[in-house]
């Protein structure tokens, strides 16, 4: 057995050499995951579930295997069934190390919460949904009313509705008889598209759910919708269960292609996270899942491919066609769904290759092809989208950032999470940092390091808007060059050599941190800042050349990521083009807007569909001088271009 040995855990990214023999538990504590463990270790309580990913993960170079821990034990016989130990559940404190892992931390296991950002803008929406519901009451079946019972019901609603030639979907009919007669033949019949009735129930019944859904690389953000008042009902967010698999999309698409049943396990594992989505949100409004008649999905091209079960190795290589770009509408059953099994699963269209759903619900959030002022609208995430364009021209392209802007990759990178330092600013004269830690209101140090009353501030690593900040300040302050390297000739012990003999900066103490050890900002971090910054930035510099345009009027920061940033860190490092600050807006989470905007107004579905095929999407990595517009971006903010709204 080797001495030490690989370890994974997702979805926070963290990793590092662990001594074989240690528990994952002991493994996660020393890497700084939180896991519930209300017993401490002592294997009485069962909190502490993991699930243990087997493959080969190309992104992270190393395989994991089931019988890379050691065998099941006694404990979790008793708190784990033969279900899910078949899925690859163990007990954290009672699975040791012998091999290489991926350790999946599920939602329910967590002991910090990740922050996802669920709210965008506040938006006026028509009310016009897919889904109604009409109360009817029937005439009573007779010896000398010979019709079927389908017929008396939409004889009945052509009759009050005006509505023709419906289909009753095959779930309704099976049970049709026994509901007509369960309130003497008083129903509310749940009609979709005035095309299929989808659901008929005794009596009167007020409500219709929908659902709304923006499935992100990283996260999900769900909204619980009143079809009938457009009242959002519940929110709820969780991790992308899929970054066991991969933490980018290409990861996940070899995944998918290489294992026997890779494409059929990523697929579950998005359905059960929509599931167990709906069952919290309704729980929470009083209803069930069985209550919920539609749902819109948004996502990226890749994460369409694999939420649907569409083969999705096409979408990974040039010249990258997609299976499926126009809007989709699924039965909730043939996705393995568990709300009404008759209600329907639509997706909104696929614009080109990388560009997905989701950046057609921003579009639809936005509507930057109704005004004159030329906007670009940059959605950040692991995998970039950016837009540009007004009433007269759109167009479009996407960028592989990769996770670095998300705080992974990154030596002490971690998810926005309680723990994570996300704000940084360092004093141009002494090179001392200040910084702030999420679920903390204060910025450390409180005093200087000196006074006895230095506190303990516990930091366990550095997010997205945490490493944006601190790159931006560090080339503030003098600690970077312009080029990214660090200064070894500052006189400030914050500046040293690290164990790999590369520069570093120490951003926190270890005896400030939760995790014992100094929080660093390495050189391969800021390499990794700088080559994600420089993918957006060439991105958008090619529309507006494109589009004949030397400057913008409004950067809209779309996605989780753009509202928890600092926007003068940003534009400081080179992350867009020179604008108006005042002009740069965080506007949340717009795809998640632009998918409940889809679920109740069924208009907007079909605009979806026009503004789809209009945008022009501009492939940026096949332009003859792409290598040098990208090599220049690289440098902070830009080798050649200028910022003058920097100051």
């Amino acid at each position: 057995m080797a001495k030490t040995v690989q370890v994974v855990f997702q979805p926070s990214g963290r990793r590092g050499e662990i001594e074989a023999g240690k528990s994952v538990l002991e493994a996660a504590r020393a890497l700084g995951v939180g896991i519930e463990a209300a017993c401490g270790g002592a294997r009485v309580c069962g909190k502490c579930r993991v699930i243990i990913e087997e493959g080969r993960f190309e992104k992270l170079n190393l395989t994991s295997a089931a019988d890379h821990v050691s065998p099941v034990g006694e404990a979790e016989q008793k708190f784990l069934t033969a279900s899910e130990l078949a899925r690859g559940y163990r007990l954290a404190c009672n699975a040791f190390l012998t091999g290489d892992l991926v350790v999946t931390v599920p939602e329910e296991s967590r002991s910090a919460k990740q922050v996802i950002l669920e709210k965008g803008r506040e938006r006026h929406i028509e009310l016009r949904p897919a889904v109604k519901n009409y109360t009817l009451t029937l005439p009573s079946a007779s010896l000398t009313d010979f019709r079927d019972d389908r017929r008396r019901l939409l004889d009945t609603l052509e009759r009050e509705t005006g509505l023709r030639d419906l289909a009753v979907d095959y779930p309704v009919l099976k049970e049709l008889p026994r509901v007509l007669r369960a309130e003497s033949w008083r129903v509310t019949a749940t009609v979709w598209q005035d095309r299929e009735v989808i659901r008929v129930t005794p009596g009167e019944r007020p409500t219709s759910l929908g659902i709304a859904v923006d499935i992100g690389t990283t996260t999900l953000a769900a909204f619980l919708c009143d079809l009938t008042t457009g009242a959002v009902l519940a929110k709820a967010s969780r991790m992308n269960p899929q970054i066991g698999y991969g933490e980018d999309v290409l990861a996940r698409i070899s995944y998918a292609a290489s294992e026997t049943d890779g494409r059929e396990k990523l697929q579950a594992s998005i359905i059960g996270a929509l599931d167990a989505l709906a069952a919290e949100m309704t729980k929470q409004s009083g209803f069930r899942p069985e209550d919920v008649d539609e749902m819109v999905l948004v996502y990226n091209t890749a994460m369409h491919h694999l939420a649907l079960g569409l083969d999705p190795r096409y979408v990974g290589r040039a010249p990258f066609a997609p299976a499926a770009s126009a809007p989709l509408d699924i039965k909730a059953r043939d996705l393995g769904l568990h709300i009404n099994p008759a209600g329907n699963v639509h997706s909104l269209p696929v614009e080109a290759g990388f560009v997905g759903a989701d950046n057609m619900a921003v579009l639809l959030a936005e509507e930057p092809y109704k005004g004159d002022a030329m906007k670009l609208i940059i959605d950040i995430g692991t995998n970039g989208e950016i837009d540009l364009g007004n009433r007269a021209r759109l167009l479009s392209t996407s960028c592989a950032t990769g996770p670095a802007l998300e705080g992974a990759q990154i030596a002490f990178g971690m998810r926005a999470a309680p723990g994570a330092i996300e704000r940084v600013k360092i004093d141009p004269m002494t090179y001392e940092p200040r910084y702030k830690v999420i679920g903390q209101d204060d910025w450390y140090p409180l005093v200087y390091e000196w006074h006895p009353t230095v506190q303990k501030i516990g930091a366990q690593g550095i997010c997205g808007s945490g490493i944006i900040d601190a790159i931006a300040a560090m080339a503030k302050a003098g600690v970077i060059s312009k080029a990214g390297r660090i200064n070894a000739k500052l006189e400030t012990p914050r500046v040293r050599r690290g164990e790999s003999g590369k520069l570093e900066y120490v951003l926190a103490w270890g005896k400030e941190t939760a995790i014992g050890k100094d929080i660093v900002i390495t050189q391969a971090d800021v390499r990794a800042v700088q080559l994600a910054k420089a993918a957006l930035y060439v991105g958008a510099r090619y529309l507006m050349e494109r589009y004949g345009v030397d400057h913008v009027d409004e950067v809209i920061l779309a996605g989780a990521f753009g509202s928890y940033i600092d926007k003068e860190s940003a534009m400081a490092i080179g992350m867009f083009p020179d604008c108006d600050l005042a002009h740069v807006h965080a506007v949340g989470n717009a795809a998640g807007d632009g998918a409940r905007i889809a679920l109740l107004d069924v208009e907007k579905r079909r605009e979806a569909a026009t503004v789809a095929r209009a945008v022009e999407f501009i492939e940026t990595a096949v332009e003859p001088d792409f290598q040098q517009k990208f090599m220049e971006a690289i440098a902070i903010p830009h080798a050649k271009d200028t910022f003058p709204h920097l100051g």
